[in-house]
């Protein structure tokens, strides 16, 4: 009888372990990949800070959008490489960074809290897909965090510009 349980018993610890071996290699296979994601974001900002623009947009797919602070800057890559090549880079500091990953491991997001010199703190957030073996950003965006204490302020301002904005167009 012994014999009996212990026969039954196996396959179901052999599942149990299998199930344990399998939950650790997946595990392991999104630490890599968001390891991955993160290398490509920290060299897509060290790529902009010394303007090297050829490493920056390699970060990104051939129909990456970038999303910037103003409203109006929703812009593809040969747009967006052109507002690049006319300036000396941007300098953002990674102060935390959130990495997600959808269950087939094809898609990622994520958001960032940056610091900048001239901008104080800015958020990050976009899209990465897998290409092959590689991540690439398929979009960005990049905004400035207002505080909740702030904001009526703020969108106000908003409000007043925008306001004035389509008078000056009519």
């Amino acid at each position: 009888m012994k014999k009996l349980f212990l026969l039954c018993l196996l396959p179901l610890v052999g599942v149990v372990l299998g199930l344990s071996a399998a939950s650790h290699a997946e595990t392991s296979v999104k630490t890599n990949d968001k390891a991955l994601i993160s290398a490509v974001l920290d060299t897509l900002h060290a790529s902009a800070a010394s303007a090297n623009w050829d490493t920056y947009f390699q970060q990104y797919t051939a129909d990456a959008i970038f999303l910037g602070t103003d409203v109006g800057e929703r812009w593809d890559m040969p747009t967006f490489k052109g507002y690049a090549a006319a300036s000396k880079g941007w300098v953002y500091t990674l102060r935390e960074r959130n990495i997600s990953l959808s269950p087939d491991g094809k898609t990622a997001w994520f958001d960032e809290i940056l610091d900048s010199v001239n901008y104080g703190t800015s958020r990050g957030t976009g899209a990465l897909i897998r290409t092959n073996t590689l991540w690439k950003i398929a979009q960005y965006h990049l905004t400035f965090p207002i505080p909740n204490d702030l904001a009526d302020e703020f969108t106000q301002q908003i409000q007043a510009f925008e306001a004035q904005l389509n008078s000056n167009k009519k």
